[in-house]
C-alpha cells in the first residue's frame, strides 16, 4: 500500500496541541505525512465538546461539536464549509454511507436532527416523542434512520425518501463493549440481523433492508445472548453468549446452525469477537488471555495465540516508549543586570559580591544587621528581597512575615495605657 507524499496545507503548519474533558475542550487534528523521513504535524486547536469528532466516509469532510453546533470543516484545509445549530446539546454524531447526510441524536430531548451538505437550506427533524432515545444510526443505503427508544422497547425505521416509518419490536439490549452489538448489517446493505429477547429467551430476526420485512426468525442456544455479527460476505452469522459462559454459535443465512465452539467450561468466557477480511477466519478473544482462531470449513480451532503477563522468549523484542525529560540547569544569577554602559558598583554591591557564596541562614543575619542601620522598614525589606534574588535563593518566609508584619505595626508601640510592650527585634528602632 503507498499513500502520496504530498500533504495538505494545514499539515505543513506545526501549533501545540491543548486537550482536555468534559465541557467545551480543545484538541488538534493530528495527520502523518508520509515519506522517506516521515513526520507528524499539528493543525491549530479547534474547540469540541464531548470527544464528538469523525470524518465523513469518502475523507473529504470534518465534523466536530462544540455544545450545539455543528462544525463541517473541508479535511484538506480544514476551512469551515457549514456551521449547523441544534436545538439542544449534541450527544451523538454519524455520518451518511454516501457522506451526504450527517445526523446528531440530541437523547435528553428523544430528538435526532438530520443535515444535508449539498442542499444546506434542507433539513430533517424526528421526535420520538414519550418513547424517548437512548441510540440512533444508519442503515448502510444512507436514507433510512433506526431509532432505539427508552428501555429497549422498540426501534423506529424513519425513511427520509418516502417518510415512511416502520416498527421492530422487542430488541434485545446487548451488554455494553466494544464488540457487543445487538444489530448488524451486511457488507452489501441487504439485510439485517437483530438480536431480541422474548419470553425469558433469545432469539435472532434477520430482515430484507429494502422493505424491512422479516426474512427469518430463529432462537438461539445462549443464556444471554451478548452480541452478532455478520461475517464479511454475509454467509454465516456469528452469535455469542455472555462472559458466563464460553460459547459460540455460526448461523447460516437461512437460520441453521452450522457449529458451535466452547474452549473451556466453569470460568469467565469470550470478550471479543473478529472475523477476518476473507470471511475465511473467525478470531476469539476470552478472559484466559488468549486468541483461538477458527476456520470457516470445519469451525474448528486451528492455533491459538497466548498474551501472557510475562515474556521469556529471548529472541522476542518488546520496546517500551519511555517518556524522558532534559535536566534542569540551575545556574547563578549575575548580580547587577548587565548595563548598557560599565560604571562604579555601589559599597552594599560590592560588598555582595564578596559575600555571594553564603548560605541563605548567613545572608539573612547579614541583611539583618545591616537593617538595623535603616531609617524605615519599607526600605530594608525591599534591599533584602534584592539580596535574595541575587543569590538565587528565595526569601526566607520568616524573615519575609516579620518584616511584612513589622511594617504594619504603628511607630508608637507603647501608645495607651492599657498596651503591653513587646520585645524588641533587630532593626527595630528603640
Amino acid at each position: 500500500m503507498h499513500a502520496s507524499a504530498r500533504s495538505p496545507d494545514w499539515l505543513r503548519r506545526s501549533s501545540s496541541v491543548t486537550s482536555g474533558r468534559g465541557g467545551a475542550v480543545a484538541a488538534g487534528w493530528v495527520s502523518r505525512s508520509w515519506g522517506p523521513a516521515a513526520a507528524m504535524n499539528f493543525s491549530e486547536a479547534f474547540k469540541l465538546s464531548s470527544l464528538l469528532c469523525k470524518f465523513s466516509p469518502d475523507g473529504k469532510y470534518l465534523a466536530s461539536c462544540v455544545q450545539y453546533r455543528l462544525v463541517v470543516r473541508d479535511a484538506n484545509t480544514l476551512q469551515i464549509c457549514q456551521l449547523y445549530t441544534c436545538l439542544d446539546q449534541i450527544q451523538h454524531i454519524e455520518w451518511s454511507a454516501d457522506s451526504l447526510f450527517i445526523l446528531c441524536a440530541l437523547y435528553k430531548r428523544g430528538l435526532v436532527q438530520v443535515w444535508s451538505l449539498e442542499q444546506p437550506e434542507w433539513h430533517c427533524k424526528i421526535d420520538e416523542g414519550s418513547a424517548g432515545l437512548v441510540a440512533s444510526c444508519w442503515s448502510p443505503d444512507g436514507r433510512h434512520i433506526l431509532n432505539t427508544t427508552e428501555f429497549h422497547l422498540r426501534i423506529t425505521v424513519w425513511s427520509l425518501c418516502t417518510k415512511s416509518v416502520s416498527y421492530i419490536k422487542y430488541p434485545k439490549a446487548c451488554q455494553q463493549g466494544e464488540s457487543a452489538r445487538g444489530i448488524t448489517f451486511t457488507r452489501d446493505g441487504r439485510y439485517l440481523a437483530l438480536a431480541e429477547r422474548r419470553d425469558c429467551k433469545d432469539y435472532v430476526s434477520i430482515l430484507v433492508c429494502s422493505d424491512w420485512q422479516l426474512l427469518r426468525h430463529f432462537d438461539t442456544d445462549t443464556q444471554d445472548l451478548a452480541g452478532i455479527e455478520w461475517a464479511p460476505n454475509g454467509c454465516v452469522l456469528a452469535a455469542w453468549d455472555s462472559c458466563l459462559e464460553y460459547k459460540i454459535l455460526l448461523y447460516s443465512l437461512d437460520g441453521r446452525l452450522l457449529s458451535a465452539f466452547c474452549a473451556y467450561e466453569w470460568s469467565l468466557g469470550i470478550k471479543s469477537v473478529a472475523w477476518s477480511p476473507s470471511s475465511q477466519f473467525l478470531a476469539v478473544g476470552s478472559y484466559d488471555g488468549k486468541v483461538r482462531i477458527l476456520n470457516h470449513v470445519t469451525w474448528k480451532m486451528i492455533t491459538e495465540f497466548g498474551h501472557p503477563a510475562t515474556i521469556n522468549n529471548p529472541k522476542i523484542v518488546v520496546y517500551k516508549e519511555a517518556e524522558k525529560s532534559p535536566p534542569l540547569v540551575l545556574g547563578r544569577l549575575a548580580f547587577p543586570p548587565p548595563r548598557a554602559a560599565a560604571g562604579p558598583l555601589s559599597s552594599t554591591e560590592s560588598e555582595w559580591r564578596q559575600r555571594s557564596h553564603w548560605d541563605g541562614h548567613q545572608a539573612l543575619q547579614w541583611y539583618l544587621a545591616r537593617r538595623s542601620s535603616r531609617n524605615t522598614a519599607s526600605q530594608g525589606r525591599a534591599r533584602g528581597q534584592a539580596l535574595c534574588a541575587a543569590a538565587s535563593f528565595p526569601p526566607s518566609p520568616v524573615f519575609h512575615a516579620e518584616a511584612c508584619r513589622r511594617q504594619s505595626q504603628p511607630q508608637d508601640r507603647h501608645r495607651g495605657a492599657g498596651l503591653q510592650s513587646r520585645q524588641l527585634l533587630p532593626g527595630d528602632e528603640e
